[in-house]
């Protein structure tokens, strides 16, 4: 557990109080009000990533629906020892349960959108008890403005029934008296009031005798008198006795209804507590949202790294960041050098950035740094003079390094601020080496501020030690606020003298009494700042550079993909358009060729010459172009010289045939079998001459009398008469050596469908069936593969 000393002095405090500021309910600003820093490794760890969650939320959603939820523990508590809770108590339990109900449902909805992945949430969401029933029995006897409604018990709604219906009776007899002939006279006003919960009227003083009755009260000037009439008295008083029992059923209501609450005492705590667990990670995170915080990486090697690290207290437009890491193979830092402001800044930057870590809070960093989890964090920092203890500043710092020495141990991070000052420099700087050799020597992480200039050397002859001083700029007479680690600080007394117009001659004095040794040191020191500066902008430079190539490679990965995407998308294009071709010119080349066989199985039918130039005319237009191809069968035409009678192969057909006549320049007239047809040279190739063959030209065809079509439509048949002419088809089909048909059967009821693929799928010469696809006519058409 981190001292309460250490928390107070590094101000922990205030940074619980920003984070409080963000919480929606009273629940997470008391459970915020006990939230200290953890030492158990695995729970710091669940605690960040929780607060990441949280951050990863608020991003994607927005926010969080945690309206409508109270502190209800105590009204719990009462109900528990029997106590009788009031509407508007009930009213925030009930209020309660439902912001339950809505944020389960929300993180349910998150879940199941898979926009992001919510473990931890959803963990406490199946943690949060569910108390519906408890909700809907107190919102249906009680309103939002925490009245008791009739609707609550039928007793209630009677005795108020009555209730109203006397009231009237009551107002009706005094505005008889009000609207009688001498009200303007005797009455102060024409006005029915209430004093003691019972109707009267406003008597002057001297009529009050005419009225009769009980007096109730009288005006400041006693001239008008509040009278309760002998008429309505009665009727007062069965009022009075129905509010009565009005109030004792709603008494009896109200008690019913705590009794329900204590019996869910036990859930309500739990609720309560699960609701304010989930109120202080969503304010973590949207303290970490508001203020550019980011999640720490965690450790347990004792390694610190802060990325451009900003002190969580100050204005986040005016802290300046620094980059501070140690603990691996430096594992002391000595910030030497004049009192400037920043030294102290830097040493609480860096405890409070490790205290937020270990409580789960987001650290005002960029993303990259790393803390460590320690099981003590000590701090003596600043001027802490007891007045009351009668201790001086040197005694008071003291007292805190004796304690300190007295507990810490190697997996502590100490810290001192201007360690041995308040004494005898000499003494003081031999005090302040001999306790970081203490600290340091037994495995502690340390990190001291210290004026002394006997500790600027200190880190030159130490392994694990380095040295590091607050940048001060000498031109403007101010701290740059810049940690510079690695070079210890130097005294700009006499350049700042110089600058506010010391004379020379005096400066120089005085730099003849700091003797040779200091002189060197000092302009070391200012050699090592130019050095630092130049590696730090050159360093900066380079990574302009990388981040830009990197940004360059990105761009170039980025439109190389775009690339290759592209050509992908073109191939397949071009793929589906030439397969599309294909399919075509197939489709066309198996309907002539079947109107060729029924030419030919048609003894009596004598082909004309007008039916073989259609036929001829219609195979060149099925005939699909290939520009690669063509130029390639360019190529090999001109290695040939092509003479009538060779005998050559028609590419776009893959038939032979045989050189007629040179019809043109680049066009011959082909014979292939029974037709004549007239292709270009690019369409050709030449073949070598085989044996004669005598070739017979037939001019009767014989074939079928009747074309088979490659669909058959069936839509608005009958079941029975469309299942007789598909069986048929099927068989024309096959005699007619066709691969592949197609059924239209349209959508409608889908019976006819359901009926036709039963029976392709019992037919024995149907090898398979799909759906067609979309351009073939989707679920209306069954595509028809045959054996």
């Amino acid at each position: 557990m981190i001292s309460k000393h250490a928390l107070k002095t590094l101000e922990f405090d205030k940074v619980r109080e920003q984070v409080a500021s963000y919480c929606t309910s009273s629940l997470g600003k008391s459970q915020l009000d006990l939230l200290e820093p953890s030492t158990d490794f695995i729970e710091v760890v669940r605690l960040l990533d929780e607060m990441d969650e949280g951050l990863s939320l608020l991003r994607v959603r927005g926010n969080v629906p945690m309206g409508g939820v109270f502190d209800v523990r105590i009204h719990a508590k009462r109900a528990q020892i029997g106590g009788m809770l009031s509407p508007a108590e009930l009213m925030e339990i009930a209020s309660t349960i439902r912001a339950s109900r809505i944020l389960r449902q929300f993180f349910e909805a998150v879940d199941e959108s898979e926009d992001i992945q919510i473990p931890y949430f959803m963990e406490r969401k199946q943690a949060l008890p569910i108390l519906t029933a408890l909700e809907h029995e107190i919102i249906a006897c009680i309103d939002e403005n925490g009245t008791v409604l009739d609707s609550a018990s039928t007793k209630l709604r009677t005795i108020r029934q009555q209730l109203r219906s006397q009231e009237n009776r009551v107002r009706e007899k005094l505005e008889g008296y009000i609207r009688g002939k001498n009200a303007s006279k005797m009455l102060s006003d024409s006005i029915i009031t209430l004093r003691n919960d019972r109707f009267v009227i406003p008597v002057k003083q001297e009529y009050r005798g005419n009225y009769g009755g009980i007096i109730h009260d009288q005006s400041s000037s006693g001239q008008t008198l509040f009278i309760e009439p002998d008429a309505v008295v009665q009727a007062n008083n069965e009022i009075r006795r129905l509010k009565m029992n009005e109030q004792e059923e709603i008494e009896r209501i109200l008690l019913a209804l705590s009794l329900e609450v204590q019996n869910s005492a036990h859930d309500l705590f739990n609720l309560v507590q699960i609701l304010g667990e989930i109120d202080v990670i969503l304010a973590k995170a949207k303290y970490g949202e508001a203020n550019k915080c980011t999640k720490p990486g965690v450790n347990e090697k004792k390694h610190i790294r802060l990325v451009k690290a900003r002190h969580p207290l100050l204005n986040i437009e005016e802290a300046v960041p620094n980059t501070i890491e140690f603990g691996i193979d430096i594992t002391a830092i000595v910030i030497t050098g004049p009192n400037t402001g920043g030294k102290t800044v830097t040493l609480k930057t860096v405890g409070l950035c490790t205290l937020m870590a270990q409580a789960g809070v987001p650290i005002p960093a960029l993303d990259g740094s790393e803390i460590s989890i320690f099981n003590q964090i000590f701090a003596d920092i600043g001027d802490e003079q007891s007045i009351e203890q009668s201790l001086s500043t040197f005694s008071s710092h003291m007292v805190n390094i004796v304690d300190i020495l007295s507990k810490f141990d190697d997996q502590s991070l100490v810290l001192f601020d201007e360690l041995g000052a308040g004494t005898d420099p000499q003494e003081g700087a031999a005090l302040a080496i001999s306790i970081l050799d203490e600290v340091h020597g037994r495995g502690a992480l340390v990190m001291a501020t210290t004026h002394y200039p006997e500790l600027k050397a200190y880190g030159y002859n130490r392994p694990g030690v380095a040295n590091a001083s607050v940048e001060f700029d000498v031109e403007s007479l101010s701290p740059t606020y810049k940690l510079l680690i690695g070079v210890p600080g130097r005294s700009n007394a006499f350049e700042i003298s110089k600058r506010l117009g010391l004379p020379e001659h005096i400066i120089k004095h005085a730099q003849s009494f700091t003797g040779t040794d200091r002189h060197e040191v000092e302009s070391m020191i200012a050699s090592l700042e130019v050095s630092r500066k130049e590696s730090e902008k050159n360093a900066e430079q380079s990574t302009a550079i990388r981040i830009e190539s990197e940004s360059i490679k990105e761009d170039l990965s980025t439109q190389l993909r775009q690339l290759e995407e592209q050509k992908d998308k073109i191939e397949q294009k071009a793929k589906d358009k030439a397969r599309k071709v294909v399919d075509d010119a197939k489709r066309q080349a198996e309907e002539i060729i079947e109107e060729l066989r029924r030419m030919q199985k048609n003894v009596q039918h004598v082909i004309k010459d007008h039916e073989l130039i259609d036929v001829r005319k219609r195979l060149e237009k099925a005939t699909p172009e290939n520009p690669v191809l063509k130029k390639q069968q360019q190529i090999k035409v001109r290695e040939m010289t092509l003479t009538k009678g060779d005998e050559v192969k028609v590419l776009s057909y893959g038939q032979k045939g045989t050189l007629l006549d040179k019809v043109s320049n680049d066009e011959w007239s082909v014979q292939i079998g029974i037709l004549k047809m007239k292709v270009h040279e690019s369409d050709l190739e030449y073949l070598k001459p085989e044996k004669q063959q005598q070739t017979v030209v037939m001019t009767h065809v014989k074939g079928r009398d009747t074309y088979v079509k490659l669909e058959l439509d069936l839509r608005g048949e009958r079941y029975e008469a469309a299942i007789l002419r598909a069986e048929k088809y099927i068989d024309d089909a096959v005699l007619s050596n066709y691969h592949q048909v197609s059924i239209i059967h349209g959508k409608g009821t889908g019976a006819l469908r359901q009926g036709i693929q039963q029976f392709l799928k019992n037919h024995s010469r149907v090898k398979n069936f799909r759906f067609g696809e979309a351009g073939e006519g989707g679920h209306g058409i069954t595509v028809v593969e045959l054996k």
